[in-house]
């Protein structure tokens, strides 16, 4: 009877954990359908804005050809109508020339062609005109590059220029004049003040915007290099000492390290499915979604997600990693800044 008992508790074990698991499935199915639902809302909407700008920009070259048509039209039909004035000036005076010809006194003949000659002259040099050819360069070209230059102006998020925060850099890290490099210097410290804002272990550096809403995107030329880390840190983290980059501690990153391997800064790390050397990293940031995406660049390939509550305001971070004097590493981070 004990046996029975046990084999019942057992089977009852077994029944409530199937329960659970099968309530857990049917609730990832439901959540996944939603999720699915609002992620074709969400592509649909992307490319019919895509497809009403085109449509837009589409109305409004044809409606520029048509005001170049007409406006090139009008002006070759007047020129038509002065050359045609003139040719028949011209069509008199050689009729008169011919009439004259006919004459029998020499003298007068040739007093007469002077005369003539005068009052022709300024009528024949106005056939002397310009002509502007149709601008049909305007409209030809590399047409679809100048179409998505004009969309450019009107896509949302685009990659954002953002600048370093000198203030917070380690004292080894070098900033370019417009703050948008950073490398590690092999030579002497340099002679920072230094103030609560800036790292003194970690070789690492802020940007100088703190997002605290919105979307935003931002690009990470990571070319060359065998160690750097970026993402994302609260604006009210520990700039001193020893720090673990990882989401408890205010910092959402990725990695990559020992030369070829990539990682996201989770507790512990997780390795990425990185196919290719990375070349440029798109990061994405939805605050209001607690959303943070690592996108290859280059493809737009997926890397990682962090979902998160953000409890403030977060700053983009940036390490170039240290530098080695047989020459790994050496190159530096730079901000991908697009310039239409």
């Amino acid at each position: 009877q004990r046996e029975l008992k046990e084999q019942l508790q057992g089977l009852q074990e077994s029944e409530r954990g199937h329960t659970e698991a099968l309530h857990l499935l049917r609730r990832q199915l439901a959540e996944t359908k939603s999720s699915a639902k609002s992620l074709r809302v969400t592509i649909g909407e992307a490319f019919e804005r895509l497809h009403r700008l085109l449509r837009e920009r589409q109305k409004a070259m044809l409606e520029e050809l048509e005001a170049d048509t007409a406006r090139t039209l009008t002006d070759i039909e007047q020129k038509i109508q002065r050359y045609s004035q003139q040719l028949r000036k011209v069509q008199e005076g050689s009729q008169i020339l011919q009439e004259r010809l006919a004459e029998a006194d020499k003298h007068v003949f040739l007093a007469g062609v002077a005369s003539l000659s005068e009052r022709l002259k300024g009528k024949i040099h106005e056939t002397n005109l310009t002509y502007e050819d149709f601008p049909t360069s305007k409209y030809m070209g590399p047409l679809q590059y100048t179409i998505w230059k004009s969309l450019f102006q009107d896509i949302h998020p685009v990659p954002a220029a953002l600048t370093l925060d000198p203030g917070t850099a380690h004292h080894r890290l070098i900033l370019s004049d417009d703050c948008t490099i950073v490398a590690y210097g092999n030579l002497h410290p340099q002679p920072l003040q230094d103030s609560p804002k800036r790292f003194d272990v970690e070789v690492s550096v802020l940007g100088s915007e703190a997002f605290g809403g919105g979307v935003h995107y931002w690009e990470v030329v990571v070319s060359e290099k065998t160690q750097w880390m970026i993402g994302l840190a609260h604006e009210a983290v520990t700039r001193k000492g020893s720090i673990q980059i990882q989401p408890s501690r205010g910092f959402y990153c990725i990695v990559m390290h020992d030369g070829n391997q990539y990682s996201a800064c989770t507790e512990p790390w997780t390795r990425l499915n990185v196919k290719s050397k990375l070349e440029k990293v798109g990061v994405f940031l939805d605050y209001d979604k607690g959303l943070l995406i690592f996108y290859n660049a280059d493809d737009m390939s997926w890397l990682y997600t962090f979902r998160e509550r953000f409890p403030g305001k977060l700053c983009s971070y940036f390490s170039p990693g240290q530098s080695h004097a047989n020459g790994k590493n050496v190159q530096p981070l730079r901000i991908n800044t697009v310039r239409i």
